[in-house]
């Protein structure tokens, strides 16, 4: 009976750990996602800090010289008229007029936007390697009892030791 119970047991604990192996690979994907959504916003916040500047830099009453890109690191020099309103994509394929600071403003509110996600999945990110942790944790202590109770076994399968 005593066998039944240890076999049982041992159906138990292998069930759960490919349960905990599930949802680690699952944690796993979804630490791979926030990892390429946390490189995107690093890219939206640095281009959202270099428009900042350089609309900050922009002059309301003299030309600007400036360097147009044309694309693969190609650039031609420019002049930049004194401007008072800029074309802001606002989502959604929509693009509105908006006063010099209005634009500012605008990139000022998506930073934070930004910065808030970044904050958010970082917390999640963290969450995740947690319980990663704490599966391979609980994982490995299954399979140390296994391999205790496989020895165990092997040493009490029958053979008779000399007193």
């Amino acid at each position: 009976m005593a066998i039944a119970g240890a076999e049982n047991n041992r159906s138990m604990t292998e069930h759960t750990i490919n349960e905990m192996i599930q949802e680690s690979k699952l944690l796993e994907s979804y630490y791979n996602d926030i990892l390429s959504k946390e490189s995107m916003l690093h890219r939206l916040l640095e281009e959202s800090h270099n428009s900042f500047e350089a609309i900050k830099n922009l002059s309301l009453d003299a030309e600007t010289e400036s360097l147009m890109p044309l694309g693969i690191g190609i650039y031609v020099k420019s002049a930049i008229y004194p401007i008072n309103k800029v074309l802001v994509n606002v989502g959604g394929g929509v693009v509105i007029e908006k006063k010099k600071e209005d634009a500012v403003n605008f990139i000022e509110q998506r930073i934070k936007e930004f910065e808030t996600a970044s904050k958010q999945l970082s917390s999640q990110k963290q969450q995740i390697s947690y319980r990663m942790m704490e599966i391979q944790n609980t994982v490995n202590s299954y399979v140390g009892q296994m391999q205790g109770q496989n020895y165990n076994q092997s040493d009490h399968s029958g053979h008779h030791h000399p007193h």
